[in-house]
């Protein structure tokens, strides 16, 4: 048995390499050094002869992958070549190897306007995904609750009285004390603005249009959608990340019936509840600073409440508090059933219900002030 090893390309038709001895660790440096000087230029048609072989271990592997690159050298491990089965697994797997190792081309670098603009196109893509998913979800809501209002043993009372105490009741001292706060600003900026003009008795006309027309609902529900929106997704995203929305499935029961309608209901009772309660602080604590500052007495300001502002203001004002709440316990339910099996998943789409739920609520208080002022209203 020759100890040499050697390769030798026969011209012929097709060409047809011969690799002859023992390619093995003995012989690493006479083979490294003759594919470095001879390696020759390999077609797809190459046929190779393994019938002088007589030895092959990891390095001659290693040495004919480099010589027949990693393409040709997998094809020497099927059925159709010639070296031996016994050695085929060895070259296969320091082929596939040589693959992985292979450092991957960098990819051109772009121009910072081309990664911008691809950006902003995926993000598009996700904002309209995430769009069309809410908009599906709301009609499976609305479905799902006009087909519950005629059937009484699908209604769920108790469920109900337990998220109004959560959503509203509980909810009353935050709202009172913040919209209190803000309308005593309210009245002081008004007051040291209109003192410039001799005008300090319009305050009162000042925090009564503000609270009944915009700020007590629209605090209101920036309110709703950072403590009930979050709290519907974090209770339902548990719910999800634990498999219990597949065990409710798996009993038969709707999970939209049973977890987010009394939800919705809720809040639908709680939001102009709480919108009415945040009406009067505000205009308590505008009064406070008029009878303060300005020597409004209370009896004054309501005089002057009476005169002054219609009672559309106030049905201006809660006509819009349904559709937030609607619209906030929507997308915290909608996110809370997109949490997947992780408390990471669970952190990303509450923090995600409450930025959705305030910026909604922002555009739609938005587009109606603009709809009631070309109303003329």
């Amino acid at each position: 048995m020759t100890t040499d090893a050697t390769f030798r390309l026969e011209a012929s038709s097709p060409p047809i390499l011969h690799v002859e001895g023992d390619w093995t660790l003995r012989n690493y440096r006479q083979l490294a050094r003759q594919i470095a000087e001879q390696r020759p230029a390999l077609g797809k048609d190459l046929a190779l002869r393994f019938s002088a072989l007589s030895g092959f271990d990891t390095v001659g592997a290693k040495l004919l992958v480099d010589l027949l690159g990693v393409p040709l050298a997998l094809q020497q491990t099927t059925d159709g070549s010639d070296l031996p089965r016994a050695w085929r697994g060895l070259l296969a797997a320091v082929a596939e190897a040589k693959a992985i190792a292979i450092p991957k081309a960098p990819k051109p670098r772009q121009a910072w306007i081309t990664d911008m603009l691809a950006q902003v196109g995926a993000t598009m893509l996700s904002q309209r995904a995430c769009a069309l998913g809410l908009l599906g979800f709301t009609g499976l809501c609305l479905q799902t609750l006009l087909g519950s209002l005629w059937r009484p043993s699908r209604w769920r009372i108790t469920a109900v009285v337990a998220q109004i105490e959560q959503t509203g009741l509980d909810a009353v001292p935050i709202v009172s004390l913040l919209t209190f706060m803000v309308g005593a600003v309210v009245a002081f900026l008004g007051a040291t603005v209109l003192a410039n003009f001799g005008a300090s008795i319009y305050t009162v006309d000042l925090v009564a249009f503000s609270f009944l027309r915009e700020f007590a609902v629209l605090l209101t529900a920036i309110l709703m959608a950072g403590r009930t929106a979050s709290s519907f997704t974090a209770q339902i995203g548990s719910m999800k990340a634990n498999q219990e929305i597949d065990a409710i499935r798996a009993l038969g029961l709707d999970p939209v019936q049973l977890l987010v309608l009394p939800r919705i209901i809720a809040l639908l009772v709680a939001m102009p509840t709480l919108t009415f309660v945040a009406m009067l602080s505000g205009l308590f604590g505008g009064a406070m600073v008029c009878a303060l500052s300005l020597d409004i007495s209370p009896a004054m300001f309501m005089s002057l409440l009476q005169q002054d502002v219609g009672i559309l203001h106030f049905v201006l004002g809660m006509v819009k508090a349904p559709l937030f709440a609607l619209v906030v316990a929507i997308i915290g339910c909608n996110e809370g059933f997109k949490v997947s099996g992780s408390a990471q998943s669970v952190g990303q789409h509450t923090t995600s219900s409450v930025v959705q739920s305030i910026f909604v609520v922002i555009l739609l208080d938005a587009l109606a002030a603009l709809f009631f002022m070309e109303m003329g209203w």
